[in-house]
């Protein structure tokens, strides 16, 4: 009993229930700006500014709690970059859910985990077994067989979510770093008291849209849901490694197929199948090694 238990809560179950749960978040997210931007045609960078506008207010309460002690950092150098790539990866982001569907913005953006995992091994010194490369490629692998890119032919705009993968995943690895010195409610303040101004700053560029009736409520939602999202990410990434966790963002994908296909009528191709499972197969199987490696590790301690 005592085993099971140290498996079932273990760091590598912990920081996959995160990630997972950040996933699910966002698929919500997803649908939500998606919704605005295909449907709705608000414009996309000013769709990001409120999103974000509206999780700082959310917010708010955790900044009344903690105070302006939240923000003191020995790194706000590494907070300010990693706020920075956050910032143009949701521009990107939003300009791409313009024109793509969620599900194939979903697939592109899982080139993501390749960016993180190298990244980690490159400048967090984080150690990436053939188990871990094998899951991460498996997962992608199952993102190209739902996408079939061979058959599509790709403008510059559905490579926007290629670019947002890059940008968030330099993000990530920052944010893997800051964990193992601050609090995820730190990194999470960070991120939200930046991100506005950045924001801002670029929706202005582009003339301002101020939302109204249903827009206004749906980025009401897209706020709330994005200050929950982040907070389960800064969670994973303190629980286990970047390179551990990543692989289980790779879930999205199946959510966010199914959202598109729910909500919009995006119909996937007929390999959808195929391709989830080939995710899930090597979502599970990376859980179960770590979590039992994990278990062995405490009882040896």
């Amino acid at each position: 009993m005592a085993d099971r238990q140290s498996v079932m809560w273990s760091p590598a179950v912990r920081g996959a229930l995160f990630m997972v749960l950040a996933g699910v978040v966002f698929a919500a997210i997803n649908v939500a700006t998606q919704w605005l931007a295909m449907v709705m045609h608000f414009p996309a960078s000013s769709m990001a500014f409120w999103q974000y506008a509206f999780a700082t207010i959310f917010s708010l309460p955790l900044l009344a709690r903690l105070g302006f002690k939240a923000m003191r950092s020995r790194y706000p150098m590494r907070h300010v970059i990693r706020v920075a790539l956050a910032a143009l990866g949701v521009q990107a982001w939003a300009y791409g859910l313009v024109t793509v569907p969620i599900w194939q913005a979903i697939a592109l953006v899982m080139t993501s985990p390749f960016f993180v995992i190298i990244g980690a091994r490159l400048f967090l010194g984080e150690r990436v077994g053939m188990h871990r490369w094998l899951a991460t490629l498996a997962g992608f692998i199952g993102a190209m067989v739902i996408l079939q890119p061979w058959n599509d032919a790709f403008s510059l705009s559905a490579l926007l979510p290629v670019l947002a993968a890059l940008l968030w995943g330099g993000s990530s690895l920052i944010m893997k770093n800051l964990a193992h010195h601050e609090p995820p409610e730190a990194i999470t303040v960070w991120l939200l008291v930046l991100l506005t101004p950045i924001n801002a700053a670029l929706a202005l560029g582009a003339g301002l849209a101020l939302p109204a009736g249903q827009e206004l409520w749906l980025l009401l939602a897209a706020g709330l849901l994005t200050a929950i999202g982040q907070h389960f990410l800064s969670l994973a990434y303190r629980a286990a490694d970047a390179a551990y966790v990543q692989p289980f963002d790779d879930l999205k994908l199946p959510l966010n197929v199914l959202a598109g296909w729910v909500v919009f009528g995006f119909a996937p191709s007929g390999s959808l199948l195929l391709g989830a499972l080939l995710i899930l197969a090597a979502s599970l199987s990376l859980l179960l090694r770590e979590a039992r490696s994990a278990a062995r590790r405490e009882l040896r301690a």
